[in-house]
Order: structure tokens, then sequence, then C-alpha cells
């Protein structure tokens, strides 16, 4: 009897911590689908779905947005001021500068900047080329973010070079996430501590003030070095970007390198990111740069869960509700949600070349074989969903006519538009948009035009899994 009553208290207990879930829920959920199946789990399979709930549940990440309002003073009043900020910025009356440019600024809460200079670097080898000749040439400092870093030849000359720097009073900041890097050795970290690096995970760092969950990653991969050179894209610090990986098959990434008054955007979205992790605010020069390296518009765009809006959702809907003649967008991860995928019919609908590049090889078998759930409603407004034939195609990159183009660290998936901080380059500078343009030519000539019958002429095996599997896209 006693035994009994130790269960019935269990139970009781149980069902009130799954109310409290579904309580949270109802207050803070953002698509009805994903609320409904979060609470019918609750209610039938407590026992699983309320651990599940605590890990993957919460829609915003708060401690963030916390950290945000109550930390450092000093770096509010200077991400307020770049927002703000009067010189160098594109005027509204300037043609390249539309109602959607300007949404872009609220949405990431940063000017659009004019005197910059923007340069593709079209796969790994250009990239990691770029990255090491900017380190080697620092004098004051370098700040470093990535998801993934790993102590293979890359990793180990990245090492290198920030070990040879610290020797030369050049101070380095490097910040990468736990769950993306988890392969990451201790040593290369006690090393690089021991070297004089701050080093700190955005995961692991800040416990004394964070609820955190391992939902929230951060997806960011950048560089900046003396304030005035900046890096961002798809690439992470490992050999798989240069083929040289023996488990993996060729990557196919981008990034791009940016020299100008945009690099204080991208170096205050480290430094917010820096401050949740480390509880910190190195002494250095923050203060907004009004030094001009060129003629391109450039506009940095930080996305996350602690944002007011699902920021990177409405950077995708105003690209695809806005473009007039042209859409490419290239994402390894195609799992779009309802109102992505609408949008991305009606803009086919209304004559838009309309294409989307995904990869034939992918990392995550699940999310390829959602993808082919897509091709029937695809297929029949005219939205072209091509694959990507050699190596895997990675780059997270998008063309809107002839207007703009964005490189950054965001997919077309659930993950990147809530629950992944994110970042991404937008530039309306003509030469960028060419490169792009001619870069996307040559990948579309290794690209395979997938059609109605690459999924209907598949056994019902197969397409039942792959709806199946499509209902997981929240997950994935």
């Amino acid at each position: 009897m006693e035994n009994f009553s130790w269960v019935a208290v269990a139970v009781g207990l149980l069902y009130l911590a799954a109310l409290a879930c579904i309580y949270r829920i109802l207050l803070t959920y953002r698509t009805a689908q994903g609320a409904i199946a979060w609470i019918i789990g609750l209610l039938g399979l407590p026992y699983v779905a309320v651990p599940l709930f605590a890990l993957f549940g919460r829609y915003r990440f708060g401690g963030y947005v916390r950290a945000r309002r109550m930390g450092n003073q000093g770096l509010t009043n200077l991400l307020n001021r770049f927002e703000r900020q009067t010189t160098s910025i594109a005027a509204p009356a300037d043609q390249y500068f539309t109602d959607e440019l300007q949404v872009l600024c609220k949405l990431g809460r940063q000017p659009f900047t004019e005197g910059n200079r923007c340069t593709l670097l079209r796969d790994g080898e250009a990239t990691f080329e770029a990255l090491f000749e900017a380190m080697e040439n620092a004098t004051r400092y370098i700040l470093m973010e990535f998801y993934i870093v790993r102590s293979d030849r890359v990793g180990r000359r990245i090492k290198s070079i920030l070990e040879r720097k610290l020797a030369q009073g050049v101070e380095v900041c490097f910040l990468y996430d736990n769950i993306g890097s988890v392969g990451l050795s201790k040593t290369y970290l006690k090393q690089l501590t021991a070297a004089g690096a701050r080093v700190a995970s955005f995961g692991d760092g800040n416990v004394r003030r964070r609820r955190f969950q391992i939902n929230f990653r951060n997806h960011r991969k950048l560089l900046v070095c003396d304030g005035t050179i900046g890096f961002v894209g798809g690439i992470n610090l490992g050999d798989e970007y240069l083929g040289t990986a023996m488990d993996h098959e060729p990557w196919r990434d981008t990034h791009c390198r940016i020299e100008g008054p945009a690099v204080t955007g991208l170096q205050l979205t480290w430094l917010e990111d820096w401050n949740w992790a480390s509880d910190e605010c190195p002494d250095l020069d923050w203060a907004p740069q009004n030094n001009t390296a060129g003629e391109d518009r450039v506009l940095m765009l930080p996305t996350g869960p602690a944002d007011d809006w699902e920021t990177c959702t409405l950077f995708f809907l105003n690209c695809i509700n806005n473009a007039r003649s042209r859409l490419w967008i290239c994402s390894p991860y195609f799992v779009p949600d309802f109102q992505i995928m609408n949008a991305l019919q009606l803009a086919a609908l209304r004559g838009v070349d309309v294409r989307i590049l995904i990869p034939e090889k992918s990392d995550s078998k699940l999310i390829g074989l959602a993808a082919y759930s897509y091709l029937v409603q695809a297929s029949k407004s005219g939205v072209g969903i091509c694959r990507y034939q050699p190596g895997f195609m990675h780059q997270k990159v998008v063309l809107v006519d002839d207007r703009y183009a964005a490189v950054g660290t965001a997919n077309l998936d659930n993950r990147s538009m809530r629950l992944n901080f994110e970042i991404t380059a937008v530039t309306t500078a003509p030469h960028f948009i060419s490169s792009v343009e001619s870069m996307l030519e040559d990948d579309l000539d290794n690209c395979r035009l997938m059609t109605e019958r690459d999924y209907r002429d598949r056994s019902i095996l197969f397409r039942l899994t792959c709806r199946a599997i499509r209902l997981l896209a929240p997950l994935l």
C-alpha cells in the first residue's frame, strides 16, 4: 500500500509537470502544429515528453534575452549607437535603399552601411587562404566565433597562427559552440589558453545566469581582425572544406571577406555573444568605425532565438516576397515550413525564376529524405529544386534579382529559423552580385533538376517514409 501511494504521488507530480509545460506552451507557442504535437505528447506520454520538453521545448532563449537587457551597459550603448549611426549609411532616398532593405535594417537592428569592400570567397581553399592571411597580418586583436572547430590539419594551422600572434602581443578571443565542436579536444583548448588566448564556449559558459537548452546553438562562423577586416559565411574550421578529410565527401561552401564600416556590425555581434558566454567585455576599441575601404553597401544581419521576432524567417520571407525576376537560394538543409513554401510557390507563380540548390549527398539522411516530400508542391508551381551532384553542398547563399545577394550561415529549416543564432551579410554591390551569379551558374551546371517523378515513381514505402520524416521538421 505504501509503495502504491508513492507511485500515485510520482504520477501526480509528473502530470503537474506536464500541465506546467502545457501552460508555458499556450503562452509562448509560435506554430499551432508544434504546440498541438507537444500537448498531445505531454498528455499521452508525460514520462517521455516532459524530459524532452525540458531539453527541446522552449522557443525563445530567455537567458540570452535577460543577459542582453541586464548585461554590460557599455555594450548596450555601443549597440544602440551603431544602430542609430548617421554616417556611412545608405540614404533612404537612394535608389538602392528600398523598403525591403529598410526592413532588414529593422530586423537586425543594424544600419546598411556604405564605403565597404566585399569579396566573394567561392570555396574552402580561397576562404582559408584569406583567413590565414588576415590573421597573420593582425597587429592588435583577433576575434573568432565558429560553430565547429576540429583538431585536424586546418584546426592545428589555426592554433599555430594564434599562438604565434599571441607571442607577438596580439590579443585573441576564441568562441566556439560546445555542441557543434563536441569533438574538439581538451588539449587543443588548454594549449590555446596556456598561450594566452581567452577561450569561451557558448553552451558551457555563464552557468550562473543561464537556463540553457541544447536545442539552442550558436551556428555563426565569423572572424574579425583589428576591427577592420571581417569574414562571414558557411565555412567552419575543418579539413572537409578542403576535401582532405578522409571520412567526408568534398564540401562545397562559400564565405565572404569584408572591409569597412560593416565590420563594426560583425564585431558587435561577436561581442554580444562573447558577453553572454563569458560575462565580460574585453578592453578593446569597440567604437563604430567610419573608415571606408570601397564603395559597397553592406548590412550585417544577426538572427536568433533571443530576438523579438522570428528574424530569420522574416528575412527569407522578405527576400521571397520581393523577388521580381529571379530568386536563387542555396541551402544544404531544405525543410521549409508552410509559410516559406507558400511564399516560394507564389513567387514562382508570378513568374519569378525560383531555384533551390540542395545537395544530392547530405550529411543528414533524414533531411535528405524529407526534401523529397516537397517535390510535388514545388514542381506544380514552377519552383525548381536542383540537387548538387559532386560532394556535399553546404553553402548558404541568396541571390535576389540583380539587386542584392546574401552570404551567411542560415539554412532553410526550422533550426535556423527559430533555434540557432545565425548571421548573414547582405550587399547591393553590383560586382559582388555578378560574382555570386557566376558562381551559382557554375553550381547549377553541376546540379540535377528534380521533378515530380523523382517522388511519384518511388515505392509507396519510400513516399510514406518521406512524408513521415517531414512531420519531424520542427526537430530536424
